[in-house]
């Protein structure tokens, strides 16, 4: 489900992992979930940000660049990352980013769900 993570104090980084998804998808969803509280668990992870359509886009948000590589090493992290290639993705991109400054607006008129 899309959200919109809360504001945090710059700078911090962001890995933008865009991707293309195949057809068939037998357990996707479940290790995405299992990624995401993984994740949460990690050092210095502040976030995680992500949308579906044709394609997809997931943006986590990290206080340091250490925090990211020691992420990336992470077993499970590294498994899922070969499911990836080899069952779920046709392609995908990723872009680390040091983020200088933020800001948002929300409207007044926000419907609750």
């Amino acid at each position: 489900m899309p959200y919109v993570s809360p504001l945090f104090p710059p700078p911090y980084y962001a890995v933008i992992f865009t991707n293309e998804q195949v057809e068939e998808l037998e357990g996707y969803s479940k290790m995405a979930e299992e990624m995401e509280r993984l994740a949460a668990q990690q050092k210095g992870y502040l976030g995680m940000d992500h949308a579906r359509s044709e394609q997809g886009i997931t943006v986590s948000y990290w206080k340091n660049e250490e925090d990211i590589l020691a992420w990336k090493a992470v077993q499970e992290h590294s498994l899922a990352q070969q499911n990836g290639k080899n069952k779920w993705y046709s392609r995908y991109t990723v872009r680390v980013c040091r983020v200088e400054r933020e800001y948002s607006w929300e409207s007044n008129n926000a419907i609750d769900e």
